[in-house]
């Protein structure tokens, strides 16, 4: 007797959000972005007191930190991850024709990413290769930037870094699978917004909405329905 037919899983390679942080009235920076000054006129102290208190926080330098549900979502950045996507604006502060192209961007030398990521710009420039991280610098339409990162991620999931803008263009086209937004309790009245209210994603998306155990943040968990 032939055995049976054995059924076939498929790996969904899927566009995660994941640990963007905006203000309660739904900003993920402030206006007056400058070198000196990455988030313009928020503070980054405020936004992301949550993630710098945990315990697998990477730039942490002292023993302790907190553990539970914070900790796990900065332990969870880079699962599966085999690429990123982000706007130029995540990468520095010029604008228009690249002026400095010996300027490597915010993150120095050793990025974090240790992927391929796709820096979206109109003004394209040659790749950019830093340490294991790669950045690639394209002028294309969010299907198209998503597919050229899916093909580098090889089979891993690919990370949508922000900022707000970025993230709103691919919810627009309907294009990301899952979400996390950790809300922040604090205004900024102007900069890059994210939502009006996370209510404006609850027809494509069921929700979770976790309060930190800290009490410094609130966890916005999306998957799509």
């Amino acid at each position: 007797m032939s055995p049976l037919p054995q059924e076939e899983h498929v790996t969904q390679q899927l566009l995660r959000v994941q640990n963007f942080n905006v203000s309660s009235d739904g900003f993920g920076a402030g206006v007056g972005q400058s070198l000196e000054r990455p988030f313009g006129t928020a503070d980054p102290g405020e936004m992301f007191a949550w993630c710098g208190a945990t315990a697998s926080w990477p730039m942490r330098t002292d023993p302790g930190g907190s553990r539970g549900l914070d900790d796990y979502l900065v332990r969870d950045y880079h699962r599966n991850i085999g690429a990123e996507i982000m706007g130029r604006g995540k990468f520095g502060p010029q604008k228009g024709d690249w002026e400095n192209l010996d300027w490597k961007g915010w993150w120095g030398d050793e990025p974090p990413f240790r992927t391929p990521v796709f820096v979206m710009t109109h003004h394209t420039r040659p790749a950019l290769p830093l340490s294991d991280t790669t950045f690639h610098f394209v002028n294309a339409d969010p299907a198209t930037v998503l597919a050229q990162a899916k093909e580098a991620a090889e089979g891993k999931d690919v990370r949508l870094g922000g900022g707000a803008s970025v993230i709103r263009e691919f919810l627009d086209a309907d294009l990301v699978d899952t979400l996390h937004v950790a809300v922040s309790p604090v205004k900024l009245g102007s900069g890059s917004r994210l939502w009006e209210s996370p209510d404006e994603l609850r027809d494509r998306f069921h929700v979770d909405v976790v309060p930190s155990p800290t009490g410094n943040v609130t966890h916005h968990l999306f998957w799509r329905k």
